[in-house]
């Protein structure tokens, strides 16, 4: 992400408005970054790291490791700064072709189809519940085992409960308590990892080429 001036004011604000907090360095800077996006501070008492799931997340971009995500607007959210780092492969759930079916949306179609073909990648989910369902679904039954799930959908029925499920599955995640979220606080979370990613690994590959 580039800084301006004016972005620098606006997190120091923030800084100044969230105070004490228990979050380390790094999932502060995520939490910071979901703040500015989305100029709500409730998300700094809803936003939850799994242990390790940063470390996660951060080897896999440097990896290369391929980007599922649910929506057109979470693909557009992060692909500039994906582009300029690590250049992951990124697929979006609405572009996979999967056969017309009525038991299932369009995104939990297209997200299980593509994490058959990607089990260990990262997976984004920012609108719809119903594709962070199908993952977990995959989890449950061992077809899949994701390097890190982004989950942040909007939810009014059983988002609770998936969430709790994904929580139980042992794989790493970073996600939102309640009923909050969208494809703005989902794109500002991995937009924060991919920076503090190339920070830790960028060095190294900008100088062996």
């Amino acid at each position: 992400m580039e800084w301006h001036v004016t972005d620098a004011q606006s997190l120091a604000i923030i800084d100044n408005e969230i105070g004490d907090h228990i979050f380390s360095p790094a999932e502060y800077e995520i939490v910071r970054r979901v703040v500015y996006a989305t100029a709500d501070l409730e998300y700094k008492s809803l936003i939850r790291f799994s242990e390790q799931a940063l470390q996660a997340g951060a080897a896999a971009l440097a990896t290369r490791t391929t980007i599922v995500v649910d929506s057109p607007m979470v693909q557009v959210g992060i692909s500039h700064d994906i582009q300029n780092t690590f250049a992951n492969p990124v697929y979006c759930s609405m572009e996979a072709i999967t056969r017309p079916q009525k038991e299932k949306t369009r995104a939990a179609w297209g997200i299980e189809t593509l994490a058959r073909r990607y089990p260990e990648g990262i997976f984004v989910v920012g609108q719809a519940q119903t594709a962070l369902t199908a993952l977990v679904e995959l989890i449950e039954a061992e077809e899949i085992r994701p390097a890190l799930i982004v989950a942040t959908p909007a939810g009014f029925i059983n988002s609770k409960i998936v969430k709790e499920r994904l929580q139980e599955s042992l794989v790493p995640y970073i996600t939102v308590e309640g009923r909050k979220g969208n494809a703005v606080v989902a794109a500002a979370i991995v937009d924060g990892l991919v920076d503090l990613a190339w920070q830790a690994y960028g060095q190294d590959r900008s100088v062996g080429g």
